[in-house]
């Protein structure tokens, strides 16, 4: 992404907040996985967004109309002992040069420099109680400025959450990001689009997450945005399975929730299908009445629709479906209300995707739904499971799991599909699948 975008970002940060204040943000942490073993680091999402600054112990501080540089960066001191067992990283000068921040200092002075920013400003807003050892710091250094208020230092008077300004920046959907989310979700599309031509019966559940994992690093995108759900027959009632070890079988849905990571941003897709390549009857029943649950919910994907609306779009078409299937018994409207679909259908229609799978931003404003926009990214994802357990539906119905989720733009004219490129009528899912 351009230096320009993050520029532009924190300008319009700053304008939130306002002069006469501050805000402060840190990096994520490296995290041990085991004995001389760290997990791959990746970025904390809100930093990311504001600086694209990609390292560990740093912290971003930002001071409207500061006439020495409104934006600084505390990180690393390079170090070329460092460099060579890690690699390169960016020292002080590649945080002016590279980064573009006013000023920058080594991360080990910060309780010496940063009280001293902090020093007659009204509010202070930071990620209130996301990182203890900020929450903490942070408040060692409000006290210590206090105890110097005989030579005339005043301490900030307020803490606000930076998460509610931040949050809504990061709702809405720059061109820029827009671009790489849709390059995440291509990849992950023509990802499941393998699966589906390397299935068969007899194959492990982990060898399909191969197959999905190869097309994504052969296509540029290293890391998932999450942990792959690859869930074959009764596994896929387990709506956050991710073991992905037994074996495949003839007569059983395969159901994959997986999705590529594009310079932090997420693509989350899910689509079912036959592991023998023709659905059964039950299934094709189950699956054609949950495809047209998501053809309703997407239908109320536009501009001036409350945040609810594709939910309970898709809810009344699962409930009609249940009980003309016999699966549910009674009166639609009040099967609805009683939640009764909820055996079968028990979590909602979708969630705010970007920089994080389920992406940050309010789903109400005032008690009430908020109202779909131009640039908000959402994932629409109606799902049916029949547990194995479930005695008082037919034995044809029973252990069938079904998701099918798309990444959906909210656009001026209504929406655009960022992963239409996933195939998932019954007759694309059959062609395919027959042809491989």
């Amino acid at each position: 992404m351009k230096p320009s975008e993050f520029k532009k970002r924190r300008k319009q940060l700053m304008q939130r907040i306002g002069q006469g204040n501050i805000a402060l943000i840190s990096s994520a942490s490296m995290r041990t996985r085991n004995r001389d073993v760290s997990y791959p680091f990746r970025q904390d999402s809100d930093f990311y967004y504001l600086t694209g600054f990609n390292e560990p112990d740093a912290m971003a501080v930002f001071i409207p109309g500061r006439e020495q540089g409104e934006y600084i960066l505390f990180c690393r001191e390079f170090d070329e002992k460092k460099a060579l067992w890690e690699g390169a990283h960016a020292g002080l000068n590649g945080a002016t040069g590279d980064y573009g921040a006013d000023d920058a200092f080594p991360i080990d002075d910060l309780d010496d420099i940063l009280p001293g920013m902090l020093e007659n400003k009204s509010r202070v807003y930071y990620p209130m109680g996301r990182n203890s050892d900020l929450d903490h710091s942070l408040l060692d250094w409000i006290n210590h400025i206090k105890s110097h208020a005989r030579s005339g230092a005043v301490a900030p008077g307020e803490l606000f959450s930076l998460d509610n300004i931040l949050h809504d920046m990061r709702l809405f959907k720059s061109p820029e990001e827009i671009k790489l989310m849709r390059r995440a979700a291509e990849v992950s599309a023509a990802g499941h689009i393998k699966a589906m031509q390397t299935c068969k019966a007899g194959l492990y559940e982990y060898q399909i997450e191969g197959e999905l994992l190869h097309h994504f690093m052969q296509n540029g995108l290293r890391y998932t945005a999450y942990p792959s759900i690859v869930a074959g027959g009764k596994n896929a009632c387990v709506l956050h399975y991710t073991d992905n070890t037994d074996k495949l079988k003839n007569g059983d849905l395969l159901l994959i929730d997986a999705g590529a990571e594009c310079e932090h941003y997420a693509a989350d897709i899910t689509r079912t299908f036959p592991v023998s390549g023709r659905f059964s009857e039950p299934q094709k029943l189950l699956y054609q009445l949950v495809l047209d649950a998501q053809y309703a919910a997407l239908e109320q994907v536009k501009p001036g629709q409350p945040w609810l609306a594709p939910h309970e779009a898709a809810v009344e078409v699962l409930t009609r479906g249940l009980v003309d299937l016999g699966l549910l018994k009674g009166k639609i409207k009040k099967l609805i209300k009683d939640e009764k679909y909820k055996a079968f259908y028990m979590h909602r229609t979708g969630h705010w995707l970007g920089m994080d799978v389920h992406d940050v931003g309010d789903y109400k404003i005032d008690q009430e739904w908020r109202i779909l926009e131009p640039g908000m990214v959402l994932t629409v994802e109606p799902g049916l499971y029949i547990p194995t357990h479930c005695k008082q539906v037919d034995e044809k119905w029973r252990g069938i799991g079904i998701r099918i989720e798309d990444d959906v733009l909210v656009t001026a004219q209504g929406h655009e599909i960022l992963s239409s490129g996933a195939p998932k009528t019954i007759a694309e899912i059959e062609a395919i699948m027959q042809a491989s």
